[in-house]
């Protein structure tokens, strides 16, 4: 069977499904004794084996499977839930996701997982010896059972392969008084629609019931991929004969056959599978409650659409998954029609075609429409990028044998896919540096009379335009001298600097205050990326620190990236925009205002001493011969500069375009953009300039 049209979708839930064990296996190393974490990991690590299995990657199946072995001991109760098996199960995850990042990059290399997969079988065994004789000899029993069985007819339970798992379920839905049947159903050779009717099969047996197996399998069903035969194991606690009656009322049923499957037969169909799993000490909490669960689920639509089927209709939400380079796509468009609204405006403005204003008003307040749409569509709350961290914080914890934990808060707040996409990288810089340079050793801490258990937080939220993330530890701070030593060790003259303005050294390239080169920091390529990284997202990023209360780092960034509204200035011949997030006021320049201190240019404004930046100069273009000239105050972080432009050209909502590969490394622009009358326009990266 060709399962490629299924290999988006196994990507996709098996990524999801691997953040879930992720997230349920940290709250199960807190609470060991949490019955229902549990049985969400197995079910969850069911599920990944059985879609693996399926899509034909079977070095992954056989890893879930050795996973499912350790879980099924902690359901028994013969294994404890440690600190020590949990990390283990980590690096099992951890493999799992390389194999399935190998398998969306396309990349044929095979993960070596002999090791784990040993790890995994000591810890089994060690479980295993650990029992006690009276367990033992209950297996022993149960062993001698199932081979006395061998010899039992099973009919197509053999044929129908069923796993440890399947058994499990089958065996203890029986011990509850459910029925367990195979069903053989011959469809007549003149049915036209084969799926459609197999459908109605299903429907109809899982109104009142669980199939656990099905010949052919679903996906085969639905392609038609059968000949006239469906073969079924079923759990119901309806009779044989409702159950003959139910499937012979459906049309084009020519024939039935239903037999019992009684618990020897499972015994043998389980010898012949794999090796048995231990039986699980609670029988009420295996997978028999779906059964139940169906039922009840069914009666409860029944009565919803019986009392209320307007309401009931109402309620139904769907949603559909996009392709993302639709999406880029989509975007793309719009920002074409915004660039060419505003040639309509000017072409409008120039003519002064007034009869075409109210058409041009209506396609603006279109366009403006369908730009927050499409803005809205592409945005994801950061809960995407902050849930791989508390599992991060925790491996950390272990490796640096320090007390901390993470405290997220925000984590609904929205950014563009874009950003999303890049904030991850600097982020895992920040709570490394926190974890290892911030945090205190227990011992320490307690002897500062500080909790012996370090926070470490992540906090987000919206302010205006602008999305603001920190990262705060209540560690040791940062040490201005030992910084200042460094820098000027390395050739950065601190001259006139202010404390702030040595914290912020940290982040240029190369700096390390580590003695030590470890895994987790001191090459001084962390802070630099931070830096770099948050630039290139034409955001900032600053620190605040206090010794032995702790440090935050401070990132603010543009909530998107694609259209933004800009001021267009000149300066000497050129036109450029400088985006209005910046922007605090714009004010006359005067020479005579001009002040000079530590050999730079300044001006006092509103009682500040406001340092002057000569746009031309910066970026070696002609002056202009222009009399009046003004004074853009822009505002990056905690600092503000002014910039000295020619003229002022007005503001417009204006499309961001990347430069390309070619000019990438041009530091002064963060993209251009074309402008109505078709002149392409470059937008100056206001973060590099200040």
């Amino acid at each position: 069977m060709d399962t490629s049209q299924y290999l988006s979708m196994f990507l996709e839930e098996s990524m999801d499904n691997l953040q879930t064990l992720n997230e349920a296996l940290l709250i199960l190393e807190q609470e060991p004794e949490n019955v229902d974490k549990l049985n969400e990991i197995f079910r969850v690590a069911h599920t990944i084996k059985g879609m693996a299995a399926t899509m034909g990657f079977n070095r992954m199946a056989e890893l879930t499977h050795k996973m499912e072995d350790v879980l099924s001991e902690f359901r028994n109760g013969v294994l404890k839930v440690t600190q020590e098996v949990v990390t283990v199960l980590f690096k099992c995850l951890d493999t799992l996701e390389q194999m399935v990042d190998n398998i969306s990059n396309g990349d044929e290399q095979e993960i070596p997982v002999d090791d784990i997969m040993k790890r995994l079988d000591s810890i089994s065994k060690l479980a295993e010896d650990g029992q006690d004789s009276e367990e033992k000899e209950a297996e022993t029993t149960s062993a001698l059972e199932t081979v006395e069985a061998k010899d039992i007819q099973t009919s197509s339970l053999d044929k129908m392969k069923l796993n440890e798992y399947d058994v499990n379920v089958m065996k203890q839905a029986i011990e509850k008084n459910y029925n367990a049947f195979e069903i053989d159903i011959n469809i007549s050779k003149s049915t036209l629609l084969k799926s459609a009717r197999a459908f109605l099969i299903f429907k109809s047996l899982e109104d009142c019931g669980e199939i656990t197996k099905s010949i052919p399998g679903t996906e085969d069903l639905e392609n038609e991929n059968f000949e006239f035969e469906i073969q079924l194991v079923y759990l119901t606690q309806k009779s044989k004969e409702e159950i003959v009656k139910l499937l012979m009322d459906i049309s084009e049923v020519e024939s039935i056959d239903v037999k019992p499957v009684s618990v020897d037969e499972l015994k043998s169909a389980a010898k012949k599978d794999t090796k048995p799993q231990a039986s699980v000490s609670k029988p009420e909490e295996i997978k028999v409650a779906p059964v139940a669960k169906a039922k009840a689920e069914v009666e409860t639509v029944k009565k919803a659409q019986t009392e209320k089927p307007a309401e009931a209709h109402k309620k139904v939400h769907q949603s559909v998954r996009v392709d993302l380079e639709r999406l880029d796509k989509f975007l793309n468009m719009v920002s074409e029609l915004v660039i060419n609204r505003t040639r309509l405006e000017q072409i409008s403005s120039s003519y002064k075609l007034t009869e075409l204003n109210e058409t041009i008003e209506q396609v603006a307040r279109t366009t403006n429409d369908l730009q927050d749409l499409v803005m809205k569509i592409r945005m994801l709350p950061l809960d995407t990028v902050f849930n791989r961290f508390p599992r991060m914080v925790r491996d950390l914890s272990v490796e640096l044998e320090k007390e901390m934990e993470l405290i997220i808060e925000g984590q609904d707040t929205e950014l563009d896919r874009t950003v999303i996409d890049e904030i991850g990288e600097p982020l895992i810089h920040l709570i490394r540096n926190s974890a290892d340079h911030g945090i205190e050793k227990k011992d320490e801490r307690i002897a500062k009379g500080k909790d012996p258990v370090g926070k470490i937080r992540l906090i987000a939220y919206q302010e205006g335009t602008k999305a603001v993330i920190k990262v705060q530890d209540d560690g040791a701070g940062i040490n201005v001298p030992k910084v200042k030593a460094k820098a000027e060790k390395i050739g950065i003259a601190t001259d006139g600097m202010n404390d702030s303005d040595i914290m912020n050294l940290i982040f240029a390239q190369g700096f390390s205050t580590n003695e030590v080169v470890t895994d987790i920091s001191g090459r001084g390529v962390g802070m630099d990326v931070v830096k770099t990284k948050i630039s290139a997202l034409g955001g900032t990023v600053d620190v605040i620190s206090e010794k032995d209360k702790g440090s935050t780092f401070i990132i603010k960034l543009p909530l998107t990236l694609q259209i933004i509204t800009a001021l267009l200035v000149k300066v000497g011949e050129e036109n450029l925009a400088i985006s209005l997030n910046y922007i605090d006021s714009v004010i006359d320049f005067k020479e005579t205002d001009i002040k000079k201190t530590n050999n730079k240019e300044v001006i006092i404004y509103r009682g500040n001493v406001l340092p002057i930046i000569r746009v031309n100069e910066k970026l070696n273009l002609e002056k202009s011969s222009n009399e009046k000239v003004y004074i853009v105050v822009v505002k990056v972080g905690d600092k503000t500069a002014g910039l000295l432009v020619d003229s002022l050209q007005g503001q417009q909502d204006i499309v961001i375009k990347p430069l390309g590969k070619t000019l990438k490394q041009i530091q002064e622009y963060i993209g251009a953009t074309i402008l109505g009358d078709g002149l392409v326009t470059l937008i100056l990266d206001v973060a590099s300039l200040v």
